[in-house]
């Protein structure tokens, strides 16, 4: 049966507020749990039950799925949507209110697929960012603009502080773009599905020292790098002045043009010389 007659069957109204929009496409879901690297060894972790669709693409290929759904007047289509599919656990609660913590320690080593909610897109990605510890990698659906951000390059319009966030813990990248026509409702904005890997990232002395120097340099995009560490940290001219310079960067440059690299050895002469604390 069609995803539009069960909703209809069940009086299903679509809420703006919650950002849905459902994919059907069978091919598309599956290149998506695909680019997550999902097999019957995996667990998953979605933000975003919506009717299903994915959720049951991932429960077919996964260990198991676990997702997480705040619209509570979804559960009797899901329950006919996802018919069968032993593997899967819905919970109707908000995903940011949860203990990731506790999450993580019943799933183990884990990935995350979603068809995200634009609203929460980014505080979702940065959550797993700053937070998780057994997550191996995000694949996730969002508006082109910011899986765009997610993956830019220093120096570029899109580059900012969530991509320098980002880079400290893996590497971004589009692997697939979806034209708004493949939603229903169909959205406004076409989108993209981002892979951020979890790997090596990049050593710092402290990670709160790094987002810090990070936030500071992206604090106002037309002032200069060495203005903004004066502005965040209360540092002396001179002294913002040195501490760029231990850190092999130029003088006179804007926080946009730093690579990750440069903002971690930003960071740790920062943290070094005691302008961020311990």
């Amino acid at each position: 049966m069609e995803l539009k007659d069960i909703l209809s069957r069940h009086n299903f109204g679509f809420k703006k507020q919650y950002g849905q929009n459902f994919l059907t496409d069978t091919n598309l879901l599956s290149a998506i749990a695909q680019d997550a690297g999902v097999d019957e060894n995996t667990a998953v972790l979605e933000i975003g039950t919506g009717a299903g669709a994915l959720t049951r693409v991932l429960a077919e290929r996964a260990r198991r799925v676990i997702s997480f759904e705040i619209d509570k007047s979804l559960q009797p289509v899901l329950a006919e949507t996802l018919a069968g599919c032993g593997n899967v656990e819905v919970v109707f609660r908000d995903f940011m209110k949860c203990d990731l913590a506790a999450l993580e320690r019943e799933l183990g080593p884990y990935v995350v697929c979603a068809n995200l909610p634009y609203y929460i897109t980014t505080p979702v990605a940065m959550r797993f960012v700053e937070e998780a510890r057994f997550c191996r990698g995000v694949t996730v659906m969002v508006q082109e603009e910011v899986a765009l951000r997610f993956a830019a390059k220093a120096g570029t319009p899109e580059y900012g502080a969530v991509t320098a966030a980002i880079a400290l813990k893996g590497e971004a990248h589009i692997t697939r773009k979806v034209p708004r026509t493949m939603f229903f409702p169909r959205p406004n904005v076409d989108s993209a599905v981002v892979h951020i890997a979890f790997g090596e990232g990049i050593p710092v002395k402290s990670e709160r020292a790094y987002r810090e120097t990070v936030r500071a340099a992206f604090s106002s995009r037309r002032k200069t790098l060495e203005n903004n560490l004066v502005s965040a940290f209360h540092l002396s001219r001179e002294g913002a002045r040195a501490a760029m310079e231990e850190a092999g960067i130029e003088g006179g440059v804007r926080g946009e043009t730093l690579t990750p690299q440069k903002f971690a050895a930003l960071a740790d002469t920062l943290f070094s010389r005691g302008a961020i604390a311990h």
